[in-house]
């Protein structure tokens, strides 16, 4: 596991160090020792996270080994998706995207909030790049865009522990303090512009 890439109380006030030391300390700890007690002794323990996230993809028989490995691979993208000082405006380039594939900057930030607000128990909701357009897109559970080709720009951990502990069950107070203040910017221009 990564160390965040932020003391754990840097998010604060819109995101308490209890909230990450829960979220980080325990949950996405728990995802990855799981999954390196599953893939022990077994051909998934040489692949890289994404390998065995597109390998178990939909296979019954690799059902928990694909959980736990998208799990460690959406919380790492989630924590990275984050920073303290965040949200404001992207640059002047995912600016003109953001126009060109929602119509307009607001449009894609109450496209997110629709999207993380309206996931059916736990989930993610996602800006990814697929085919070409920017999309928003939720995922259940575990489920990931690299299992389906899309390539992951942005995420927003909706799973209860993701917010609990600081906004019970406000989800939509949580997702809007996540758009407002704590998108990392930089980080979505670098994964549009990585090859």
């Amino acid at each position: 596991m990564p160390p965040l890439p932020y003391a754990e109380k840097g998010l604060e006030p819109h995101l308490s160090g209890r909230t990450l030391s829960f979220h980080y300390g325990k949950h996405h700890l728990g995802y990855a020792a799981k999954l390196k007690e599953l893939v022990q002794g077994t051909p998934f323990a040489h692949m890289s996270l994404e390998e065995i996230v597109r390998a178990t993809a939909g296979k019954t028989e690799h059902q928990a080994i694909f959980n736990n490995a998208a799990q460690v691979w959406n919380h790492t993208f989630y924590w990275r998706s984050m920073k303290s000082q965040g949200g404001g405006e992207p640059d002047v380039a995912l600016m003109q995207r953001f126009i060109k594939d929602f119509g307009s900057f607001q449009a894609f930030k109450d496209a997110l909030k629709t999207a993380a607000v309206g996931v059916f128990g736990s989930g993610w909701a996602w800006l990814v790049e697929d085919a070409g357009a920017l999309k928003i897109v939720r995922t259940s559970n575990a489920d990931t865009p690299i299992a389906h080709g899309q390539k992951p720009l942005l995420t927003i951990d909706v799973w209860e522990h993701a917010y609990y502990l600081d906004y019970q069950n406000r989800r939509a107070d949580y997702v809007q303090a996540f758009i407002n203040h704590l998108i990392d910017w930089t980080f979505v221009a670098k994964n549009l512009n990585a090859g």
